[in-house]
């Protein structure tokens, strides 16, 4: 049965424990791997919901992190990217052993305030694996014809490293690289310069990275005049994994 998690008046999809099946598996950053999973009695998700994985030791011992969902909710697979960590008990399995028809258990879709239903314009800005869910929201955009609903802005260290890189440019997205030129564009961070062309009124903001990038991103939003009760924002921990919600 599934369960329901509040998002302002509405309540966005929730799932348990499911048995999941790897469908594919890609490598398309140094350091990472798109997983593309065929989950039993899946349950659509909503653009910026994420799922636990968890994994099974012989002796018992499990472990699970989240991750973001990459796929649009039209997809029939879920799609999950994840950022190998060298102290990563889940990360580690999951880029170096995991191949296609093994079987992972999973909980999902979870989270109902950093979700984007594709009814109103935002403005999107992302740090790094912080990409992830919005490239759900562009995907189901894209699959809905609403894609002239989406600004986007992303900031990677190097282009190379920024997940969904070419899809992104697509979408139009303004990339911004803090370690080299990206285009015209020396290295520098993300500035309220760069987000102005992008923002207007009515906007709702969707803010995802590492704690130091949110904070920093989501001020900007806040000085261009977006109202701090509109802005969404996920935080990643160190891990590079979503952080719990309060």
């Amino acid at each position: 049965m599934a369960e329901t998690a509040r998002r302002g008046g509405r309540r966005a999809p929730a799932g348990g424990w499911r048995t999941a099946t790897v469908a594919g598996v890609r490598r398309p950053l140094a350091r990472s791997v798109q997983l593309r999973l065929d989950v039993a009695d899946r349950i659509d998700h909503l653009p910026g919901q994420h799922y636990v994985v968890r994994l099974t030791a012989p002796d018992g011992y499990t472990a699970q992190r989240s991750y973001s969902v990459a796929s649009a909710p039209a997809d029939p697979l879920v799609e999950l990217f994840v950022e190998r960590l060298d102290d990563g008990e889940v990360s580690t399995h999951l880029a170096d052993v995991v191949e296609p028809g093994d079987v992972l258990d999973v909980r999902g879709p979870i989270g109902g305030w950093f979700v984007w239903e594709g009814e109103t314009p935002a403005l999107l800005v992302g740090g790094g694996s912080g990409v992830v869910p919005l490239v759900a929201m562009v995907r189901h955009a894209r699959t809905i014809g609403r894609l002239d609903l989406l600004r986007i802005a992303v900031s990677a260290r190097t282009l190379a490293q920024l997940p969904y890189a070419d899809e992104l440019a697509a979408a139009g997205a303004l990339i911004v690289t803090t370690r080299e030129a990206h285009g015209i564009r020396p290295a520098a961070r993300l500035t309220a310069m760069d987000l102005l062309p992008l923002w207007e009124p009515g906007q709702e903001g969707f803010v995802c990275g590492s704690t130091s990038f949110a904070e920093a991103a989501s001020q900007l939003l806040v000085g261009l005049g977006m109202a701090p009760a509109v802005i969404r924002v996920e935080r990643f921990g160190p891990s590079g994994e979503p952080l719990p919600a309060a």
